[in-house]
């Protein structure tokens, strides 16, 4: 009745890994993503949104979690939103595509709310992130942003 200490996963790792230990491919993290969850992604640019995620939270330039980035969204707060894919129920956060793209707001969805949880500094699974811009890693961030505006937008 003893508890076991978990091992702690690597943030910056090349693969995300399982509870179980075994490495998880980027087209097993696909496999489990929304019906909604376009534009996804590719395996690149989600390590580039994921290392603007870890970078953002250092300087604690980021907004998490529906609530604060819909606050955020609805007072003209500029960024690149990230969606995570495998969120359940879709309802929980299937209007934030539509604000983004009312107040023409970058926005891409990753296939893993775990990772995106992970690479922001936290335990818990995260299902949004706001990255704002800042000076400390605006090269990275204009990257990203560009990268993720030409992804194409659904119908």
């Amino acid at each position: 009745m003893t508890k076991t200490k978990k091992e702690k996963l690597p943030v910056d790792a090349e693969e995300p890994v399982a509870a179980d230990g075994t490495e998880r491919s980027y087209q097993d993290l696909v496999a489990n993503v929304n019906p909604i969850a376009q534009p996804l992604a590719s395996k690149k640019l989600s390590k580039k949104l994921y290392k603007c995620v870890k970078k953002a939270a250092k300087v604690k330039n980021i907004r998490r979690g529906v609530k604060e980035v819909q606050k955020f969204i609805n007072k003209g707060e500029k960024g690149i939103v990230v969606l995570a894919g495998d969120t359940l129920p879709i309802d929980v956060y299937c209007h934030l595509p539509v604000m983004c793209e009312d107040r023409s707001m970058p926005y891409a969805y990753i296939p893993s709310k775990v990772d995106l949880g992970s690479s922001a500094g936290s335990k818990r699974p995260t299902c949004v992130i706001l990255i704002k811009p800042h000076p400390d890693y605006q090269d990275a961030y204009d990257e990203c942003a560009q990268e993720v505006s030409g992804l194409p937008k659904p119908l």
